[in-house]
């Protein structure tokens, strides 16, 4: 009956403040632990304040009915005896636990209006800490080991990998956890092997064929696929990755030419003012007034854009190597455009803008060597290749 007065008076009362507003509500719903997180993060921040009491009395009855809770759960888990809730009972006491160190930093919280110290209950679970986590420990293991003997797809032995990963967070070097976790991951991942077919008349630079097939420096970043474009002693693929170039299309060099007329009235310094008459016109002072000059200047403008392309167009296909089928097919095409503008001009070049000047510093340059224009296209072809083997998802 304490504990009703106490929440029905900080209902009352202390309408107006929002964070007394929020520990209530949470504390009525059997939400004691956001409650206590809520009023120790107000007397944390301001332990002066003015409604302090009202948190202090809100904590103090929020811990007890938790603890009352966790205590009377772990009881009847314990009166049980059911060994499926053994990491139950380990995450009641850390919670127990955690709950009265959050706490134990503020103490002793004074209520000044009833004259006394706050109460809370603080005890020692480390044993039952040790035990329960010892108990889950030993579990797991038993359960994990029993799992991998009887694993016989990529999916058990997953599964298995996550159980383990779980068991070492909770007890760092237990044991073999760590063989076991490799041996897991060794079962449980998909070995693709990679192969790289140019089924068009062009041959590919060596460095480009190496590069594509250079998977280390695409930042892949998928824990159970691993590609090898050279077959590894020891290891039976899963897949066959096979990247067909089937067009390999160079156009032709070409030169785009265009000349444009162009013309700008521009500043010329200054001139004196004249009246309709011929007069000079002069200002307050009797000086002469002078304005800005402004010319007409011409110039013909001749440009000229020399350009290159080679586009890729191929397939990429994975194939199961148990069925012999293909599995996913995708689609592979890459386009690298070579242009360079260079320009002349006769005339007066103030005539021209900013974006057309800057072309009349260039010169005519050597068009990139078919070889070159395929191995820059591989950059982009990397990209998509990168793209289709995140997307795949076999």
């Amino acid at each position: 009956m304490k504990y009703f007065y106490t929440t029905l008076f900080l209902l009352l009362f202390f309408n107006s403040c929002s964070s007394v507003k929020k520990s209530t509500t949470s504390l009525l719903s059997g939400n004691y632990d956001r409650a206590i997180a809520t009023s120790v993060q107000k007397l944390r921040k301001n332990p002066t304040k003015k409604n302090k009491e009202s948190h202090i009395l809100l904590l103090e009855e929020a811990f007890a009915k938790a603890v009352q809770r966790d205590t009377e759960r772990i009881t009847f888990l314990q009166k049980e005896g059911n060994p499926n809730t053994i990491e139950e009972i380990y995450q009641l006491y850390k919670s127990l636990h955690k709950r009265q160190e959050s706490i134990k930093p503020l103490l002793p919280l004074r209520l000044q209006e009833q004259e006394r110290n706050a109460v809370f209950e603080i005890k020692n679970y480390n044993t039952q800490l040790i035990s329960s986590k010892r108990e889950l420990t030993n579990q797991l293991y038993n359960q994990a080991v029993a799992n991998l003997e009887v694993a016989n797809s990529k999916v058990d032995y997953r599964k298995a990998y996550n159980d383990l990963e779980y068991l070492d967070d909770l007890t760092p070097n237990h044991k073999n956890v760590k063989q076991l976790l490799d041996e897991a991951h060794t079962k449980g991942t998909d070995y693709i092997e990679v192969a790289l077919y140019n089924d068009s008349n062009i041959i590919i630079p060596e460095r480009l064929q190496n590069d594509l097939l250079d998977f280390s420096t695409y930042g892949l970043n998928d824990f159970w696929k691993v590609y090898h474009s050279t077959p590894q002693q020891g290891i039976t693929y899963d897949y066959v990755m096979d990247v067909s170039l089937r067009e390999i299309n160079i156009s032709p060099e070409r030169f785009r030419e265009r000349e444009v007329q162009k013309e700008k009235s521009i500043k010329d310094g200054t001139e004196f003012l004249l009246d309709e008459n011929g007069d000079f016109v002069k200002d307050e002072d009797g000086e002469k007034i002078e304005v800005d000059k402004f010319i007409t200047v011409r110039c013909m403008y001749y440009e000229v854009l020399q350009s290159k392309a080679v586009n890729i167009i191929g397939q990429v296909r994975y194939t199961s190597q148990n069925t012999g089928q293909v599995i996913e097919s995708f689609p592979l095409a890459s386009e690298y455009v070579f242009e360079h503008y260079y320009a002349t001009f006769d005339g007066d070049k103030r005539a021209l803008e900013n974006d057309l000047l800057r072309y009349t510093r260039n010169r005519q340059v050597r068009f990139p060597t078919n070889e070159q224009m395929v191995f820059d296209v591989g950059e982009d072809l990397k990209q998509r290749l990168k793209s289709i083997i995140v997307k795949s998802n076999f």
